[in-house]
């Protein structure tokens, strides 16, 4: 299979839709240099013109999962990613997965800290962090991070989701040993002064009042939904930070923060692309191998009450001219067998053009146009968080229809569901869908999908080769467990309905 290169142009949109596809998505907002478009995309060119093997497309994957029997049974492989995993003695997780598609490597640092259990009166805390992180350390000044990747060809970026901090760089191969190193320096000692935590807290502020106060739908659904649908304080308050919260943050607060979570027992280092792994261990064993482990407090108690009865709420927006909706419903507990014939439900209900709720809201009754949404919509995916989970869908609708007609139609297709059952054929239809969809988060920016996927799985399951099981326990829903999860997880009595009642003037 030959690797079609992106030019320049195409690349750089990719990356910006990465980053900006939702302006609901948490992420430190990098300087952004052509050089590393260029360099990035020559290395695509010259994998191109060396004939290597690249990982599928997602319309290679489609085709190829098309060949499925009218059983189930995959006439094609699964997906097979190459993982070494080890864990160095002060508790560092490693993960190497060497890829010779094109001359480029992605170093991930994943910090098992998010938002999820940042202290109760500092709120946005984990996020300010992130932040933290790129004002300098030991051996590297103020912004002299950023610099280092992007004068080598790199880019560079950080974000903070429910369960975990991460950051990242994909550079030209021959720099791995510098990203290395310069993640150890600030995972080391970072540079903890006033003048930057004052700095920071001000930007985040900012951050908060152009993406959320001052937007229309800013929170909508992102933000608002895990704080009406959860019970639990650690799954449901404002965790982009109030602004209260964001001021009352202390030096002291940060260095303990820093002392406690950044430490490299509770962190994951994985390293994606053109490499060798004893090379790649020796540098890893140098830079990370000293650094002083840490005693980590136990993760609280994360747990969501059953919910027993629908929930609906109604959110004035100032700034919003159209109605808005979102549905959420509780998720099953993540790697159980309910949890996987879930995400097939998602790709039944909610993802493509083909999915039952855009046939029926947008095609048929023309309530609106385009539904989104999935598990963990907008902060990840479904493989990417540890605790409690919504699956969520939203739309923005014209005046004229009722939001009960819209979660009418919704209950429509559910039933439809329970009365007509899943099928083998939708099932397969729902697999191949699904087998696209692995195939598309792995490639995606060069390398970064894949380690976002093992970083999750060595952090949460002790267990990065996971990713090669994924089709496995896929391909084990039936039938009958799609209709047992539907009548548990997709009930009326396991939802959340929020309204968005437009106040702007037109």
């Amino acid at each position: 299979m030959t690797y079609k290169a992106m030019n320049l142009g195409t690349l750089h949109f990719k990356l910006k839709q990465w980053r900006f596809m939702n302006p609901k998505t948490i992420y430190l907002q990098p300087i952004r240099y052509t050089l590393s478009w260029l360099l990035l995309s020559i290395a695509m060119v010259l994998a191109a013109s060396c004939g290597k093997e690249a990982t599928p497309t997602a319309s290679d994957t489609a085709t190829a999962a098309a060949a499925t029997t009218a059983s189930g049974t995959e006439a094609t492989a699964n997906i097979q990613v190459p993982v070494e995993y080890y864990t160095l003695d002060n508790g560092l997780k490693v993960v190497l997965s060497p890829d010779r598609t094109a001359p480029i490597a992605t170093v991930a640092v994943y910090y098992n800290i998010g938002f999820r259990i940042e202290p109760k009166d500092r709120t946005g805390f984990a996020h300010l962090f992130e932040h933290m992180m790129f004002q300098g350390s030991d051996n590297l000044g103020k912004m002299e991070f950023i610099q280092l990747v992007q004068k080598n060809g790199g880019i560079l970026n950080g974000s903070t989701r429910f369960d975990y901090t991460n950051y990242f760089q994909i550079v030209p191969a021959h720099k791995l040993e510098t990203m290395l190193w310069a993640e150890a320096d600030r995972m080391r000692g970072l540079n903890i002064t006033q003048e930057n935590l004052t700095n920071q807290q001000g930007v985040v502020k900012n951050e908060v009042k152009v993406n959320v106060l001052n937007q229309p739908y800013g929170g909508f659904p992102w933000l608002d939904m895990p704080q009406y649908a959860n019970k639990n304080w650690h799954n449901a308050h404002n965790f982009y930070g109030d602004l209260e919260d964001l001021d009352a943050a202390t030096l002291e607060d940060v260095r303990s923060f820093f002392n406690t979570y950044y430490a490299p027992n509770n962190a994951v280092v994985v390293v994606v692309g053109d490499f060798e792994i004893p090379a790649a261990k020796e540098w890893i064993k140098q830079y990370f191998g000293d650094i002083k482990s840490a005693d980590v407090p136990p993760i609280p108690d994360l747990s969501e009450p059953r919910q027993e009865e629908e929930q609906r709420f109604t959110k004035d927006d100032k700034l919003a001219n159209r109605p808005a909706l979102a549905f959420s419903y509780h998720m099953p507990e993540r790697n159980t067998p309910e949890y996987y014939a879930m995400g097939l439900l998602d790709q039944i209900l909610l993802q493509g053009n083909n999915s039952r709720l855009y046939q029926a809201l947008v095609q048929d009754k023309g309530y609106t146009g385009s539904v989104g949404g999935g598990i963990n919509a907008d902060l990840g995916n479904m493989f990417n968080y540890h605790g409690p989970m919504l699956w969520t869908g939203s739309l923005i609708h014209d005046k004229s229809v009722p939001a009960d007609s819209i979660v009418a139609v919704l209950d429509q297709e559910i039933q439809r569901l329970q009365r007509e059952g899943v099928s083998q054929e939708l099932l397969d239809q729902a697999m191949v869908k699904m087998r696209s969809s692995l195939y598309d988060q792995m490639s995606g920016l060069y390398g970064f999908g894949k380690a976002d996927l093992l970083a999750s799985f060595a952090l949460f399951d002790d267990n990065p080769s996971r990713i090669n099981e994924l089709e496995a326990e896929f391909r084990k829903v039936t039938p009958a467990l799609m209709q047992k999860t539907i009548q548990e997880y997709l009930r009326p009595t396991n939802r959340t309905v929020l309204i968005i009642n437009p106040q702007a003037q037109i």
